[in-house]
Parts: C-alpha cells; structure tokens; sequence
C-alpha cells in the first residue's frame, strides 16, 4: 500500500489561500483516483474535491468556485488550491488514494 504524505496546512486568515500537496509512493499513481477529504471537530468526514485518472474532477457543494484540485502524475502528487477560506474551511485536511488509502492528515485553520 502506498504511502501518503501530506503538506501546506496552516494558519490563514479569512479570503487568504493556500496549497496542499499530498505525493504518494509507489508505481500507480498515475491510474488511481486522488480525493481530498477534510473532517472538523464534531463533524463527519466530508469529500472536498476528488480527481480521476482521466482528469475529470468532482467538488463538494461547499467549496465549488474556491477550491482547485490538480495532479501531477510525474511527481506522484495531487495538489488542493484553497482561495477565498473562510472560517468553516477550518478542518483536518486527508488525502485518500483510491478507495482505503488515507493520509495523515493536515491542519487548516482559517481564524483572523
């Protein structure tokens, strides 16, 4: 199983932005499904933006228009681009691989 490494996560202030990236190991990158998930305290697991071999893309209704997702298949890596956060962005940010592979984990904070 691959190993996902996550970074980017932060502190920004309200209508600031930032970038994750999450590079997984191993050969099968390239023709697997990257997602991008996020969980607040309290609160259930939610899909964030998800991107298939073929480049088609899918985002949850709360982050349509702000967030970009891309990958990278040379450098193993899919990217999250955050603009506009706001306050209820604030959450663990987890890269997934296909259907069972999860990263660590990354915190955002959205707070002035």
């Amino acid at each position: 199983q691959a190993q996902l490494v996550e970074s980017g996560g932060g502190l920004v202030q309200p209508g600031g932005s930032l970038r994750l990236s999450c590079t997984a190991s191993g050969t099968i990158f390239s023709i697997t499904t990257m997602g991008w998930y996020r969980q607040a305290p309290g609160k259930q697991r939610e899909l964030v933006a998800l991107i298939r071999s073929s480049g088609f893309t899918n985002y949850g209704e709360s982050v349509k228009g702000r967030f970009t997702i891309s990958r990278e298949n040379a450098k193993n890596t899919v990217y999250l681009q955050m603009n506009s956060l706001k306050p209820e962005d604030t959450a663990v940010y987890y890269c997934k691989q296909g259907t069972i592979n999860w990263g660590q984990g990354t915190q955002v904070t959205v707070s002035s």
